[in-house]
């Protein structure tokens, strides 16, 4: 059997890691163990903070929601509760962002969910 030679796939291997930890600090961008464990909980946090952000996209639509209806005289549970009443099927990612974006629009919606 011939023999294999391995230093290309070795330090291809070593090459990408440090890449991706560039910036890291201390040892952690340049020490090859210490990068292999500061990559791979890079990882797991990137893949926990994905899930997340869905979440806090979500509060901040509800902050901006309840701070746009308080104006006309609703608190935010109040109003997805005669929203869900009228059979008005918007999430809150539309709503804020008309809120925002289409005041005099969303005006309209509130008035006609309180009717």
């Amino acid at each position: 059997m011939s023999r294999v030679k391995r230093g290309v796939m070795h330090s291809k291997r070593r090459k990408n890691l440090l890449k991706r930890t560039k910036g890291y600090r201390w040892g952690r961008k340049s020490k090859i163990a210490a990068a292999k464990v500061a990559a791979r909980k890079a990882g797991v946090h990137a893949f926990a903070h994905r899930r997340d952000k869905k979440a806090n996209f979500r509060v901040l639509w509800q902050i901006q929601l309840n701070a746009a209806v308080r104006e006309y005289g609703l608190s935010y549970s109040k109003f997805i509760n005669l929203l869900k009443k009228a059979k008005i099927e918007m999430d809150r990612k539309v709503l804020s962002q008309l809120a925002r974006e289409y005041p005099a629009v969303f005006k309209k919606l509130v008035e006609a969910v309180k009717k």
